[in-house]
């Protein structure tokens, strides 16, 4: 074998082992690519249950859903509770009745006007439907705290227990914040009232 014979079968040989080696790392790409796309997957879902809001609570009882229970900061004897309730099911239900370890008395109200005044007015139930979720929202309905046991603190949290007629009891704990600009009850302003169904 000459000189350059030897250096042409020497770079061939080289090259194809070059070549051999890739192929095998090639072989190995699926596998590697496999791990990787499950880290991937896997980290993305971390992210996402990372990105879920912090402050958004939901209850369940029975096919009922409450929602985001909030209320206003409150240094006066009353204050107010809020959500929105929602039936998951196939049938109706009513909010009957409410309580909690914050105020001496707790009643269902909503708002209705007067002439030119918005009075709030006790109400027996809430009606709970398919499809129309129960707002309890500032200028509407809503649950009552009649005589606070100690105000109502912004960025702190109490227990409210809601009775319904059909799926029973549940506690829930009502974030106290400032939500929404309707005026509280110490001062009631017109607006379109949400009588109870």
């Amino acid at each position: 074998m000459t000189d350059r014979t030897y250096r042409e079968h020497f770079s061939y040989r080289t090259g194809a082992e070059r070549m051999t080696a890739a192929s095998r790392s090639l072989l190995k790409t699926p596998d590697m690519l496999e791990v990787s796309m499950s880290r991937l997957l896997a980290l993305t879902l971390a992210a996402m249950l990372l990105a879920q809001p912090v402050h958004a609570h939901e209850y369940k009882v029975g096919d009922l859903e409450i929602e985001r229970p909030w209320a206003r900061p409150s240094a006066a004897k009353n204050g107010a509770a809020y959500m929105s309730i929602v039936a998951k099911g196939r049938s109706d239900d009513r909010l009957v009745s409410a309580a909690s370890p914050v105020a001496e008395k707790v009643e269902l109200h909503t708002h209705v006007m007067e002439g030119d005044i918005m009075r709030m007015r006790p109400v027996d139930a809430i009606d709970v439907k398919p499809g129309q979720p129960a707002e309890l929202k500032p200028g509407g309905l809503h649950v009552m705290l009649i005589g606070l046991k100690q105000p109502l603190q912004d960025g702190k949290s109490f227990p409210l227990t809601l009775t319904f007629q059909k799926a029973g009891t549940v506690t829930v704990e009502v974030s106290v914040g400032k939500q929404g600009a309707a005026p509280t009850h110490g001062g009631h302003r017109p607006a379109a009232p949400k009588p109870a169904q």
